[in-house]
């Protein structure tokens, strides 16, 4: 049985996709051109959605060309492949000539270089400039495309370039401000556009869409649900974005009240418990996917004395705020019907209701199973011979 966030997602993408090949034609002087940049999975949901605009009999633009990160290696096989959104433009039969890979950093015709501790500013070669000029385009549009365009890109779409962002802006400026907001436990988030400035995210915002926060979703599903309205968002005002009225209503940013989302690093997947277990639970759904989160717990066996170490990858808790933990119990984790309950700070509790996976340090994986089904004559304390305990 598919989970709701899972079939909103599904449906998001598949509701207004064509099973059919599009026919596409670049030569039509009648209508504004748009070029598309994206690249994960989410950002091929705003290129459907362009797509289909594009075709109606009333459309007013087409999409030019596709601007996505060049393939990597995925999967267990290691395979090249092209990027989420390279590969879906190919299958509704989108010229691959018109896809345009710039190259990663280290690689000839592109190098990035670190600004600050928020992104990278990507330096686009030449020869892909040159080839963005040649199209003429009247408008950008940026989803989740990876890098921050330098200005001398920024000149070239006569209407500008817009990015579809999941966040309310001001807050939240950044590489992961799904994460953010999760991890602060918000109670209402939201998608923006905004035309982008050469700051960070920082540009004219021209429409927000607010969406109340469920406490038990995760990253990645709130961010295919935000850029799935962000798309629709974005169909909506594209009319007055060619018009130009869009720019002149676009609101301005307070920089007085713009936040933060740096990007999320793996050595904070680790989650201490002297933090409450309200703060550990945003964690696990903020970090959800990648990097997620770990801990590391001391296994007692009672008859034979021995211990062992357990690292613990979890993919999904239960703040319990019918639990309190006593004087004695503060380091003890306990089994409650199936599930593991960890002490906290604040005298709060935890409960871990899905293991991913349970690893003996130096030793191979086990599965998820494991620690329950051998948990007879075995005490599970909080283990502290490492600097940061945690779970995810």
């Amino acid at each position: 049985m598919y989970s709701p966030s899972l079939l909103r997602r599904f449906f998001c993408f598949n509701s207004a996709s064509s099973s059919s090949v599009t026919t596409f034609s670049s030569t039509n002087s009648k209508k504004m051109s748009l070029v598309f940049f994206g690249s994960p999975q989410v950002s091929a949901t705003v290129l459907d959605a362009l797509f289909n605009a594009s075709a109606a009999p009333s459309s007013s633009f087409e999409v030019a060309a596709i601007v996505t990160q060049p393939p990597s290696r995925r999967d267990r096989g290691r395979k090249l492949m092209p990027s989420p959104v390279a590969q879906h433009a190919l299958d509704r039969g989108f010229p691959s000539e018109l896809i345009f890979t710039p190259e990663r950093a280290g690689e000839s015709g592109g190098r990035r270089r670190p600004t600050n501790f928020l992104s990278f500013v990507f330096f686009l070669s030449e020869t892909f400039l040159s080839s963005l000029r040649a199209l003429q385009p009247e408008l950008c549009i940026t989803a989740a495309y990876g890098n921050i365009l330098p200005t001398k890109f920024l000149n070239i779409p006569s209407l500008g370039t817009v990015n579809i962002h999941p966040s309310l802006l001001p807050f939240y400026r950044g590489a992961a401000p799904v994460q953010r907001a999760l991890q602060d436990g918000v109670k209402e988030t939201g998608v923006s556009l905004a035309f982008t400035v050469r700051d960070l995210d920082a540009g004219p915002v021209i429409a927000r869409e607010r969406l109340e926060v469920d406490d038990q979703i995760k990253a990645s599903d709130l961010l295919a649900l935000l850029f799935c309205k962000g798309s629709k968002l974005l169909i909506n005002k594209l009319p007055s974005i060619f018009d130009g009225s869009a720019k002149v209503n676009a609101e301005p940013q307070d920089d007085s009240k713009a936040t933060l989302a740096p990007k999320i690093t793996p050595e904070e997947s680790w989650l201490s418990f002297d933090e409450e277990a309200l703060v550990l639970h945003n964690k696990v759904r903020a970090f959800a996917g990648w990097p997620g989160t770990r801990a590391k717990v001391l296994v007692v066996d009672d008859k034979s004395s021995n211990h062992n170490v357990l690292e613990l990858k979890i993919i999904t808790t239960i703040v319990r705020p019918d639990y309190k933990i006593q004087g004695n119990d503060v380091n003890d984790i306990t089994f409650v019907k199936g599930a593991l309950l960890f002490p906290c700070g604040g005298c709060t509790a935890l409960e871990e209701t899905f293991i991913l996976y349970i690893k003996a340090v130096n030793d191979k994986l086990a599965e998820s199973n494991f620690l329950i089904s051998n948990s007879y004559n075995q005490r599970l304390f909080l283990s502290f011979l490492v600097s940061l305990v945690c779970w995810s």
